[in-house]
């Protein structure tokens, strides 16, 4: 993707969900709760601190992340979406 997020932002991609099945009927998108988990695409150029020093960020490309449930801005680029979010929402990182 060609895409750079500015400051301290991060780009995931969600992870895709398995449809949902209950009692042989499929539970379509628009009802089904959003992925927690997303894979990090790509980092911004870095946020500050008190003192104006560049931060290093505590993820990076290609880890999975566990996302907050609300919150970020979701962003759809050719055909796949994507959510941008400050690094400070990201809840942890899974191994």
């Amino acid at each position: 993707m060609n895409f750079k997020p500015l400051g301290d932002r991060v780009l995931v991609e969600p992870a895709k969900e398995a449809d949902q099945e209950v009692g042989g009927i499929i539970i379509p998108d628009s009802a089904q709760e959003k992925s927690q988990q997303g894979k990090v695409i790509a980092l911004g150029t870095g946020g500050k601190d008190e003192d104006g020093k560049l931060k290093e960020f505590n993820v990076k490309v290609g880890d999975t992340v566990l996302l907050p449930k609300y919150g970020g801005t979701e962003i759809k680029k050719d055909g796949a979406a994507y959510q941008i979010l400050r690094e400070d929402d990201i809840l942890g990182v899974l191994n």
